[in-house]
């Protein structure tokens, strides 16, 4: 995950790759309210309201995330997405990659709060190799929290006689999952936490402004 360009791609283009990515979810939502299939509905608009966060951090906040970021938020949640048409029962790897992809995305921001707490407060001293296995132990609890949601939207659509938008593949699933989530959560820890400097720097602002209110 990286705060500035792409590899090959300028920022107008990860901005227009963006863009894509987000009719493309809003055209998905559409496409399950008319045809009355409500957990595609859902499925699509949910991460439709995700891959928007920033600009709402830009419109109530004046931060503006690198375009490298918010492309990179937008796969992650648009891989989830498109994997429920059927990607993720047509190839055995789609739902390997959607996870180390999603857990890289959770691991930057758990990393930056984090790190903003920790500059934030005199209190606070972690070792800098600490900091590495809380990244891992943080995706892996949120890994945890997200087992959970497609459990229990499996089982409220079941009751509503609806389809569910996250399904438990079973046991094997889960495992493969928390697996791929460490995947990606080492991967940031190793090579990723310069990334979101700039991100750690708004958090920090913010409990600044906190403190003053």
């Amino acid at each position: 995950m990286t705060d500035g360009i792409v590899p090959g791609l300028s920022e107008r283009q990860e901005r227009l790759v963006t863009r894509t990515m987000q009719l493309a979810l809003g055209g998905l939502s559409a496409y399950g309210l008319v045809t009355l299939q409500f957990g595609m509905a859902a499925n699509g608009g949910v991460a439709l309201a995700v891959t928007l966060f920033p600009a709402l951090l830009s419109r109530e906040y004046d931060y503006t995330m690198a375009p490298a970021l918010v492309l990179w938020l937008t796969v992650a949640v648009f891989l989830h997405s498109i994997g429920s048409l059927g990607p993720y029962r047509w190839f055995s790897w789609y739902d390997e990659i959607a996870h180390t992809v999603s857990a890289s995305v959770i691991a930057g921001l758990g990393y930056a709060s984090f790190r903003a707490l920790e500059r934030h407060s005199e209190d606070i001293e972690v070792p800098p190799g600490f900091r590495g296995v809380f990244i891992v132990v943080f995706v892996l609890a949120a890994g945890v929290v997200w087992e959970l949601l497609e459990f229990g939207s499996g089982r409220l659509a079941s009751a509503l006689g609806a389809d569910a938008p996250l399904v438990v593949m079973g046991i094997d699933d889960i495992v493969t999952d928390f697996l791929f989530n460490a995947v990606g959560a080492v991967f940031v820890a190793l090579a990723g936490t310069d990334a979101v400097g700039g991100l750690v720097g708004f958090f920090r602002r913010r409990l600044r402004a906190s403190d003053g209110d």
